[in-house]
């Protein structure tokens, strides 16, 4: 893989820039983190060289002087909201990342839950972390929010919530998603600093968009697109050009709600610490891009993933038009298209030559590997034991699964699971080449290059299972398909197709 973005240089310039705003603030800042604290793979597909835990690590170098508390939503715990990217719950995931931080030395003070109206599950969720021995606080809904400013910042708007106790110069604030309420939180414990007569600060660790880059820069148009679900749009921040004169990028809910917070600063201490949006920002990322043709064209091919994940979403019925329409708008600001993807058209080509679903890989090296279906496999596997032979240099005649490993499997889905499909998924075409590697020299010598098939580029004619949808996601390959279910024929009506 080619690298982009200077993560060391990152690690060093965006903890020092961290250390500068505390300092400002009096040595005390509550600093809200956006987007994911631990496991960004957005940011590491656009950024090549951005490691998916490089905030992770940053605050590590910053330990001594951080403590985190998350936040999550009462009513994301009523109705058990799922982190898609995982499949966990919100409750669930703030326990995962509890640990997560612990683990790396890392000092979890508290959990907040916010927005809280009586809902059972946040009592019974707070009773848990009460039994584990971490401390829980509560934030009430407020009446007007957030435009009801003089209810808002009064004893009983943010005074009514609970004063988080900390012990440390940096709280950081973070949320297993979107909506949890890390910005009230932080505004929250502003009013209640400034009631004890405690100096604080406030400012926002948003990696996306990239402030310092063009607006219709492939990363930020790459972020919009996933974010189209939630309609985000980039934009430039006319307080930042008024202020000063420069023309910078943020997004629309920052800048929108940018007056109310100016307000809200104003009420709370008597004057605003900023003139914009990219004032309370302070993300390095974009000083850290190294090579800048790498991370554009890592970004048109994040675009065009998201294009497919919405048009596999559309075809499910869990996505929406609107989504896809939006994705398409971006691809003709950024000047590609899904042949800019060079497994889609190897696909659909031994799609058509075969008259059966097919499949490609893009190896580490550039060359492109097709499977196509067979009585024994489906294409997502053979696309996987030809690509793993490639690696290894084994000639594509020689059968590294012996049929004895095979027909097992094939007699159990069939003849006892119930299934109709005889041909073995990608987990089971795994499992049989480790059954085989036992006795066959080549085929261990397949199974060892499976580590070297992350980051690589597929593409299939038809959606896949959830069993091979997982499979290749814990191999961390790039995976998209045709909105085209295997037993239909042809697009589904009413997709569109770029």
């Amino acid at each position: 893989m080619k690298i982009g973005f200077d993560n060391n240089k990152y690690l060093t310039m965006q903890s020092e820039h961290i250390r500068e705003r505390i300092s400002q603030f009096g040595n005390k800042l509550y600093l809200e983190f956006g987007g994911k604290l631990y496991d960004d793979y957005h940011a590491s597909r656009v950024l090549p060289g951005f490691e998916p835990d490089s905030k992770l690590r940053m605050l590590m170098q910053l330990s001594d002087h951080a403590e985190i508390v998350i936040v999550i939503s009462a009513g994301d715990i009523e109705k058990n909201k799922i982190r898609g990217d995982l499949g966990i719950t919100y409750d669930t995931d703030v326990l995962r990342l509890i640990d997560v931080f612990e683990q790396r030395g890392l000092y979890v003070g508290s959990v907040v839950i916010t927005q809280y109206t009586g809902q059972t599950g946040a009592d019974l969720f707070r009773s848990r972390l009460q039994k584990l021995g971490i401390r829980v606080y509560t934030h009430y809904v407020i009446p007007g929010y957030p435009s009801n400013i003089p209810l808002i910042v009064s004893d009983e708007g943010y005074g009514k919530n609970d004063y988080i106790e900390t012990s440390r110069p940096l709280v950081v604030i973070t949320a297993p998603g979107p909506g949890s309420g890390k910005m009230a939180t932080c505004l929250s414990q502003l009013y209640h600093e400034h009631k004890r007569g405690i100096r604080a600060g406030y400012a926002k660790f948003e990696t996306f968009p990239i402030w310092n880059i063009p607006l219709k820069h492939p990363v930020n148009l790459a972020y919009e697109a996933a974010t189209a679900d939630l309609n985000d749009i980039n934009m430039i921040d006319p307080f930042h050009l008024e202020a000063y004169g420069k023309t910078t990028v943020n997004y629309n809910r920052d800048v929108e709600i940018f007056p109310v917070l100016n307000a809200i600063f104003e009420k709370i201490s008597g004057e605003s610490p900023y003139k914009s949006p990219t004032d309370m920002g302070v993300n390095m990322a974009g000083n850290c891009i190294c090579d800048d043709e790498v991370c554009r064209e890592a970004s048109k091919q994040e675009i065009i993933r998201r294009y497919y994940q919405a048009l596999n979403a559309q075809a499910a019925g869990t996505g929406t038009e609107a989504e896809v329409l939006k994705i398409e708008l971006i691809m003709n600001q950024a000047g590609i298209t899904t042949q800019d993807r060079k497994v889609v058209p190897a696909a659909l080509a031994r799609s058509e030559e075969t008259g059966a679903p097919a499949a490609a890989m893009e190896l580490p090296g550039g060359n492109i590997i097709t499977g196509k279906t067979s009585e024994l496999l489906g294409a997502s596997a053979a696309l996987l034991l030809n690509a793993l032979k490639e690696l290894a240099g084994i000639d594509h005649k020689e059968h590294v699964i012996s049929p004895s490993a095979i027909e097992p499997i094939q007699r159990l889905k069939t003849a006892y699971l119930g299934s109709k499909n005889p041909r073995l998924h990608t987990d089971e075409v795994l499992i049989a080449l480790s059954t085989s590697a036992a006795d066959n020299p080549s085929a261990q010598k397949a199974l060892e290059q499976i580590p070297k098939l992350s980051g690589c580029q597929v593409h299939t004619t038809v959606m896949l299972s959830p069993v091979d949808i997982g499979t290749f996601k814990r191999l961390s390959v790039q995976l998209t398909s045709e909105p085209v279910y295997e037993n239909k024929r042809g697009y589904l009506r009413g997709i569109s197709k770029k």
